[in-house]
C-alpha cells in the first residue's frame, strides 16, 4: 500500500477498495471463469447539466457506438487521472453534444480515469464502455479531482508477458496467460477500472476489472463480457493463450497490481 502517487490528494488505491460480489456480478464482470473547437463551451455545458439525467450512464455494460475513438491508443499519457465526484456530462468534443453521463462509482468503486488530452477546461478521458477505445470529454472542474498515476501496467500478449512501470521504470514483471485464438483478449489503452473481492468461485482472490471488452463475445455470464486481470489457480496457464480473453497472472504480481491507484493506464498490446 505504499505506491507513491503525485497529487493534492491521493487517488483511491484498488487495494483498499475491494467490494465484495455476488454470483451474479461475477458472471457479468470477468471472462477468466472459463481536434477541438472551443465555441460554445459555457452554454452547451449548461445544457448538459440539466439534460443530464436523461444521459444514459457510461459503465461496463454500456455500449456508445458513436462515441469518439482513442486517437492513439499505443501512446503513453501524463499519467493524470481523474476523480469523478459526481455524475458529470461526456461530451462529443469540448462544448460539444453530450452523449453519456459518468457516474460517479463503477462496481461499487469510486470512478477514476486517465486522461488522454487536454483542451482547456476539458479533459478528454477512456471510458469504461463498449466499444473498446471509446472515449468521452468531460469538464475539469469543482465535480472532478485531479492526481497522477506514476504506473503503467503493459500487457505484451503475444509475448505473454506483463510489466509494471513506475515513472518509466519496470519494478516488476512475469509471464501471463492471456486470451485463446478464438478468444483473445483485446489490444489497446484501457485502465484499472475497479478492484472486486471474488467470494463465489474463488478462483482469484481479487479481479481487477479492465475498462475493455471481449471482441469474441457480446455477452458472457449474463453479463457484458469484461476483461480484467486476476489470478489462476493453476500455474500451467501462465505463458499460454487460453482464457477466455482475461489476462491471468501469478499471485505475486496480482499482489502488486492491487496496490496500484485506480484508473491506472493498462496497455494491452
Amino acid at each position: 500500500m505504499n505506491r507513491r502517487t503525485t497529487s493534492t490528494r491521493r487517488p483511491d488505491h484498488a487495494g483498499r477498495r475491494v467490494r465484495m460480489a455476488a454470483a451474479a456480478a461475477l458472471g457479468a464482470l470477468c471472462l477468466g471463469i472459463s481536434g477541438c473547437s472551443g465555441a460554445s463551451i459555457e452554454p452547451a455545458h449548461a445544457i448538459a447539466q440539466a439534460d443530464l439525467g436523461m444521459q444514459a450512464s457510461a459503465t461496463t455494460f454500456a455500449n456508445f457506438p458513436k462515441a469518439p475513438r482513442d486517437p492513439a491508443p499505443n501512446a503513453e499519457t501524463s499519467g493524470v487521472v481523474l476523480h469523478i465526484k459526481r455524475d458529470v456530462a461526456v461530451h462529443e468534443a469540448p462544448g460539444g453534444a453530450v452523449f453519456a453521463k459518468l457516474p460517479a462509482t463503477q462496481l461499487g468503486n469510486p470512478t477514476w480515469v486517465p486522461v488522454i488530452a487536454e483542451h482547456g477546461p476539458w479533459a478528454q478521458v477512456l471510458l469504461p464502455s463498449r466499444p473498446n477505445g471509446a472515449t468521452g470529454w468531460v469538464r475539469t472542474d469543482d465535480q472532478v479531482e485531479r492526481a497522477r498515476s506514476p504506473y503503467v501496467v503493459d500487457v505484451d500478449i503475444d509475448a505473454r508477458r506483463l510489466v509494471v512501470r513506475e515513472d518509466g521504470s519496470a519494478i516488476g514483471a512475469w509471464v501471463v496467460g492471456v486470451g485463446a485464438p478464438g478468444s483473445p483478449t483485446p489490444r489497446g489503452r484501457t485502465f484499472i477500472m475497479a478492484a472486486i473481492e471474488e467470494t463465489v468461485t474463488r478462483f482469484s482472490p481479487i479481479i481487477l476489472p479492465l475498462g475493455a471488452h471481449s471482441d469474441t463475445f457480446s455477452t458472457y455470464g449474463g453479463g457484458p463480457g469484461t476483461v480484467a486481470l486476476h489470478g489462476w489457480p493453476d500455474p500451467a496457464v501462465f505463458g499460454q493463450a487460453s482464457s477466455d480473453g482475461c489476462v491471468r497472472v501469478p499471485d505475486d504480481a496480482l499482489r502488486l497490481l492491487t496496490t496500484l491507484p485506480l484508473g491506472t493506464l493498462v496497455h494491452l498490446r
